[in-house]
């Protein structure tokens, strides 16, 4: 399957590219972005939180192409919105990443994140 050459690949790495649809634009936008994958699920932080363009064009449009090295696959994304569900990303970001990290990179503010499942698609 495509998703287990794409999962392999972002075990090793800590960004990926993702590309979404301009909201009104309907142009593609692609941007580097940092990632958490834990259980089967893509885990986006909007550095600006719900203030993020690329997280405001998924509002409007949810599919996004997720690239990393040379493995590519195109999904639906889902807003993640509730604190409590928030926090458990930023926490698996500070885990990841550090949290001195976060805090510097991260302005936020972090009130929403973006959850991609990639076993198969949706």
């Amino acid at each position: 399957m495509p998703e287990e050459l794409l999962v392999r690949t972002l075990e090793k790495s800590r960004q990926i590219k993702i590309s979404v649809i301009g909201r009104t634009s309907g142009r593609t936008i692609t941007l580097p972005v940092w990632f958490v994958y834990a259980n089967d699920v893509l885990w986006l932080l909007p550095v600006h939180g719900s203030q993020t363009h690329w997280y405001r064009n998924i509002r409007k449009n949810p599919t996004i192409r997720i690239k990393v090295g040379s493995k590519e696959g195109t999904f639906k994304a889902q807003t993640v919105r509730s604190a409590a569900s928030v926090r458990k990303v930023v926490q698996l970001f500070n885990d990841k990443f550090t949290a001195e990290m976060i805090r510097r990179l991260y302005p936020g503010p972090l009130d929403v994140a973006v959850k991609v499942r990639l076993t198969g698609r949706n």
